[in-house]
């Protein structure tokens, strides 16, 4: 563990792209992150064996410019177009870009859904491979010059049963879903017809809007309107899933598919239970695990795929990928008759087809490189001790929060985001996430257990998995939380002085000298204690 631990704190520098310099300060920094029975030349060596590699990749030298020959003419015309650097040619886009890149690098990345990629992946999203059209399966395309994307397809599709140590006689998967949303209204265009029932947890109660999200007077999601949606919902004082009452609206309901996934729920799922009530129903159980797939890849929670029928993932959240969906489908037997019979699962050309001709045209070839590379180093001791070490800090984070007497939504998390209940404390979600913004911590606005309107949420939402990417261990969480504490006091001054309506409290946190200047303060703050942590990428974009 020792090793993996090590390769995990190693990691920021294997996929960054910096200079030398940089990589000084980034060392020191690291070093004073380290656990105790990390050995001060372990960690500098860690980093100082990938200088060499650090020192011939700069984003200025030729390897990332014109592929054109350093004795070619002056670019005109045509040739400049084709060959002129972003930052030579749209200066003021890579103005933007540099922006956003210096606000990641100086802000802390607490939205639960985010992450920080590898290079391996912003190189494969920068590759060639964006060039070409592959409508079809790998062996069966309608356009010609696929035979190394066909290999690069299945190399994605086979990593990707890996990672989840699949039977690949058991299971199947498409790795052309554009993202989660997308792979979802497949999963449903293949398992049911127009207006078949699905259930799904509502989305005040930690659901996703793809799952048939609709309000009394609106069907919000796209889901809803082509399908015919029932929510399953939490017990209002414990914040957990009441599987009883699903059990009992399941069997009123009727569905054809039970979707268990979250968007915002910090426990662990009864994927057992799940599968219970599906069978009492007929009914098809379909995991979405856009959010946990890379804690279920790296084995430290319960997977759904002893379970389901179906699921689906994004790959760009804890499994920090590129962003794109994945859909793992069974294959084989599905029950057996009373006389012996054996019904088989026909899923596969099913999925396939809702994927394409059903939803997409081409899929992003870059993006399944992405993907191939991502189910790669979702095998390693790395990638499994980053995993826990998300767990650990969410829990710390968590810890942190209820210390200081905030109300986190279940009492706890046993996964990589913390649901704040901010009723208590008399603060809305959407001050907190504003005043958050200001100070340099971005966050989400949230619904939580209770919640009568989406669009006026009560609570916040954190995550872990961009943080523990950049390096920050439990102790730092200590930090983290005091930061947002002083940042959620400040709104409560604020909207002591500005009344109840947002725009008034945007207002005067800009207007109102005092304010204004505890706003930059903390910020301050905030970014000087941010930058001490790498980020993976490209040094400037």
């Amino acid at each position: 563990m020792a090793s993996a631990l090590r390769g995990f704190v190693s990691l920021a520098p294997i996929f960054s792209v910096r200079r030398l310099s940089t990589i000084g300060r980034v060392g020191a920094s690291l070093q004073a992150q380290l656990p105790n029975h990390y050995s001060p030349g372990a960690s500098v060596t860690g980093l100082r064996l990938h200088e060499p590699r650090v020192a011939k990749v700069n984003y200025d030298q030729a390897r990332f410019s014109s592929s054109l020959p350093k004795s070619a003419p002056k670019m005109a015309g045509n040739a400049k177009l084709l060959h002129e650097n972003l930052w030579d040619q749209d200066k003021e886009l890579m103005d933007l870009i540099r922006k956003e890149k210096k606000r990641q690098t100086r802000g802390l990345e607490m939205i639960a859904s985010e992450n920080f990629t590898s290079l391996s992946v912003l190189q494969c999203l920068s590759s060639c491979l964006h060039n070409k059209y592959s409508e079809g399966l790998p062996g069966q395309r309608y356009y010609g010059g696929n035979e190394f994307i066909d290999e690069i397809e299945l190399l994605a599709q086979k990593r990707a049963l890996e990672a989840y140590r699949l039977n690949p006689e058991e299971w199947g998967c498409n790795v052309q879903p554009y993202s989660g949303s997308p792979a979802n209204f497949a999963v449903y265009t293949a398992l049911i017809e127009p207006h078949g029932r699905i259930m799904g947890l509502d989305l005040p109660d930690g659901g996703h809007l793809t799952h048939g999200f609709m309000t009394q007077t609106k069907k919000i999601s796209a889901t809803s309107i082509f399908f015919e949606s029932m929510p399953y919902k939490v017990d209002p004082v414990t914040g957990l899933i009441d599987y009883d009452k699903m059990e009992e609206t399941a069997r009123l309901f009727k569905p054809k598919v039970i979707i268990a996934g979250i968007s915002c729920y910090s426990r662990c799922l009864d994927y057992k239970r799940f599968r219970e009530i599906a069978n009492q129903n007929g009914a098809y159980l379909f995991a979405d695990m856009a959010h946990i797939s890379g804690l279920v890849a790296a084995g430290i929670i319960p997977s759904p795929f002893e379970y389901a029928d179906v699921v689906s993932t994004t790959t760009h959240k804890t499994l920090r990928g590129p962003r794109a969906g994945v859909i793992f489908f069974r294959k084989g037997v599905r029950s057996v008759k009373a006389n012996g019979e054996k019904v088989m699962y026909d899923l596969e050309s099913r999925v396939n087809q809702a994927v394409f001709p059903g939803l997409q045209g081409g899929p992003h070839n870059h993006a399944i490189a992405g993907i191939a590379t991502c189910m790669l180093q979702a095998q390693t001791p790395e990638f499994r001790a980053y995993q826990e070490q998300v767990i650990k800090n969410a829990r710390a984070l968590c810890a942190g929060l209820l210390e200081k007497g905030y109300s986190v939504a279940t009492g706890g998390t046993d996964v990589h985001l913390v649901l704040v209940d901010l009723r208590p404390v008399g603060i809305t979600g959407a001050r907190a996430e504003y005043i958050l913004e200001e100070i340099s911590i971005a966050c989400n606005k949230n619904t939580v257990p209770g919640d009568k309107s989406a669009l006026n949420p009560s609570g916040i939402r954190l995550g872990t998995p961009a943080l523990t990417t950049r390096g920050l261990l439990e102790k730092d969480m200590q930090q983290v939380v005091e930061f947002i504490d002083r940042g959620l006091r400040l709104s409560k001054e604020v909207a002591n002085v500005s009344g109840p309506k947002l725009v008034d409290f945007k207002r005067v946190i800009h207007e109102d000298v005092t304010f204004s200047a505890k706003v930059q303060s903390l910020r301050k703050e905030v970014e000087l204690y941010s930058e001490q942590f790498p980020l993976p990428g490209y040094e400037e974009f």
